[in-house]
């Protein structure tokens, strides 16, 4: 179990159906790989898809300050490889690509635990449920009002109970809460309706959109506001019938903690690029312990091993990102995801897919 080497594969490709996060979004698809392989040979893959740029960055931080302190460690001392990495790169880091490069890390550590043990990482972790329900995600504000319609009717068509649609950034608030109208009486009463501003509003343009939004059922409003903005959290919370929710912004249980201390954002968001699974575990012990619920941000092929091993997770969030790149795609069925059974994470990419998009040198 010594680790032997680590290695980074970027890779860079087209959107099987480009997002439209605006009128002017045309990054490609840019994933971060890392394997780590042991001296019996045995290897774990970690994976990032960081979405606003910064892959050569990351595999610096990765050959330059984690590398080196990988390097002859035992793969299955996970707790104390965390805190070490974090330790080490707390100078300069604590947050962003330090600690996105630090979640590969460990992504890729758990699935090599998993082969070892034999075990999916669910049940390596205690099984609690294998059947997790999903919305389908990416009605994008840049589709247009009939756009986002016609999305979330492809996912209900599929058999999914939920949806989740954007606000902000590209309307006026008004504009928004119209777009909330025509999607509810497109879908009707019986589909859950979620609303993502990407932290486009201040707190006060949160509770006038959102006041009038409130007519339509939502089931919740999502980052509101910049995630730095606590305050602006709750103020909104209080003032608001529906769900406030957010945290994919947040990196680690630490940035958190004010959710924490004031429990009034019902259910966590967390991203796994911002701590790792061995992060996204401790987040959700610590949310159950005051009743708060885990909905983690992407990644649901991967994602669904954590959510089939605590007591507290809500939704997963279905977006089509990944699927082609996956030997074995984990899909959804009828709104709901069960866990694959192989070892580790049981998440292998496609040999031709490295091989056709793979960035040289």
């Amino acid at each position: 179990m010594l680790i032997k080497d680590v290695r980074t594969t970027l890779l860079r490709a087209p959107w099987r159906e480009p997002p439209r996060f605006s009128l002017t979004f045309n990054r490609p698809r840019e994933l971060v790989v890392v394997e780590v392989e042991t001296a019996s040979g045995l290897t774990g893959m970690g994976y990032l898809m960081p979405l606003a740029g910064g892959m050569l960055t990351i595999r610096a931080c990765l050959e330059e300050m984690l590398k080196p302190l990988l390097i002859g460690r035992d793969a299955s001392d996970i707790e104390g490889i965390w805190k070490d990495l974090y330790q080490a790169t707390y100078w300069t880091g604590r947050m962003g690509i330090t600690l996105f490069a630090q979640s590969a890390i460990d992504i890729a550590l758990w699935d090599i635990l998993g082969k070892r043990a034999g075990l999916p990482l669910y049940r390596l972790w205690g099984a609690c449920r294998n059947r997790i329900p999903v919305y389908g995600s990416g009605c994008w504000r840049g589709l247009g009002p009939e756009g986002m319609i016609d999305k979330a009717k492809r996912f209900v068509a599929e058999g999914f109970k939920a949806i989740k649609m954007q606000a902000g950034h590209l309307y006026d608030w008004r504009d928004d809460v119209r777009h909330v109208r025509l999607m509810r009486e497109a879908l009707g009463e019986r589909i859950d309706i979620m609303i993502d501003v990407n932290m486009g509003w201040t707190a006060d343009r949160a509770i006038e959109a959102g006041r009038r939004m409130q007519d339509y059922d939502l089931y919740w409003l999502e980052e509101p506001v910049p995630c730095e903005d606590f305050e602006g959290y709750f103020r909104i919370a209080e003032a608001l019938t529906t769900r406030v929710v957010g945290g994919e912004s947040h990196f680690t249980r630490f940035d958190l903690r004010p959710f924490f201390r004031h429990p009034k954002i019902p259910m966590l968001q967390p991203d796994p690029m911002r701590g790792g699974l061995t992060e996204l575990r401790k987040i959700a012990a610590v949310a159950d312990t005051w009743g708060m619920t885990i909905a983690p941000h992407l990644f649901h092929e991967l994602m669904v091993h954590l959510m089939a091993s605590i007591p507290n997770g809500s939704w997963l969030e279905y977006m089509d990102f990944l699927d082609d790149l996956w030997v074995e795609p984990v899909v959804p069925r009828d709104g709901l995801l069960s866990p694959p059974e192989r070892p580790g994470h049981g998440l292998r990419i496609k040999p031709e897919f490295i091989r056709e998009y793979a960035l040289k040198g």
